[in-house]
């Protein structure tokens, strides 16, 4: 599953005076979905989400925010992401180097600090209507401060025809400081896209939670 901050915005906007002019986009994106599921565990409990998303990229350089709605059982209602990276090409690889934060506004206090930091790391390739990628992501202290953690995923992807696709994607989750925390998920997905719009389905399931079906139709718009 993976969705930046004033300084790295502007740093990136800065770029843009001071030398040769560079590609610039600006994208938003919603998303209603049956069920956000991250990492193979349910983020609203089995319930509806709807996601808000926007993005700068200046050349290959970006920055965004990202939101949903969440049930955590204890009042907690709201996820807002943002993150910052660097998605360069080279030799027929694609890479991509961020960091991401994860907040919770609102988050009773009583639940502990929700909030959390992760860098990440991610390189694929396409070789006609096939692609592959994988992903490292690493949190110096994860959620509710469990400590050191990490997650590697890979994905395979292939191009059925120009508007249909099907991929599909294992995970690990591993907690240095968590005995007995560390688990798998994996998910097989087709979706559909014609414009700006893309529907969606999605089977997930993982050692620690129940498998899911989710269904999603998702809208988005890039201007230049």
């Amino acid at each position: 599953m993976s969705m930046k901050n004033t300084i790295a915005l502007a740093g990136s906007i800065g770029l843009l005076s001071a030398g040769p002019v560079l590609a610039q986009e600006i994208s938003f994106g919603a998303t209603a979905t049956s069920d956000y599921v991250f990492r193979g565990v349910t983020q609203t409990a089995g319930d509806p989400a709807l996601q808000l998303g926007a993005d700068l990229s200046v050349g290959d350089f970006y920055a965004g925010v990202w939101g949903s709605n969440v049930d955590f059982g204890d009042g907690t209602d709201v996820e807002m992401d943002i993150f910052a990276g660097y998605a360069p090409s080279l030799a027929g690889f694609d890479f991509d180097f961020g960091w991401i934060r994860y907040t919770y506004p609102g988050a009773p206090s009583a639940s502990g600090n929700q909030d959390f930091d992760e860098l990440y790391a991610a390189v694929g390739r396409s070789y006609g209507a096939l692609s592959w990628d994988a992903k490292w992501s690493w949190s110096e202290d994860f959620y509710l401060d469990s400590g050191e953690a990490s997650y590697l995923e890979a994905g395979l992807g292939w191009a059925l025809t120009d508007a249909v696709s099907l991929d599909a994607r294992y995970g690990t989750s591993r907690f240095d400081d968590l005995v007995g925390a560390d688990y798998d998920d994996w998910q097989i997905g087709l979706s559909w896209q014609t414009g700006p719009v893309a529907l969606g389905a999605r089977w997930h399931d993982s050692d620690i939670d129940d498998s899911r079906f989710v269904a999603s139709i998702s809208y988005s718009l890039t201007r230049n």
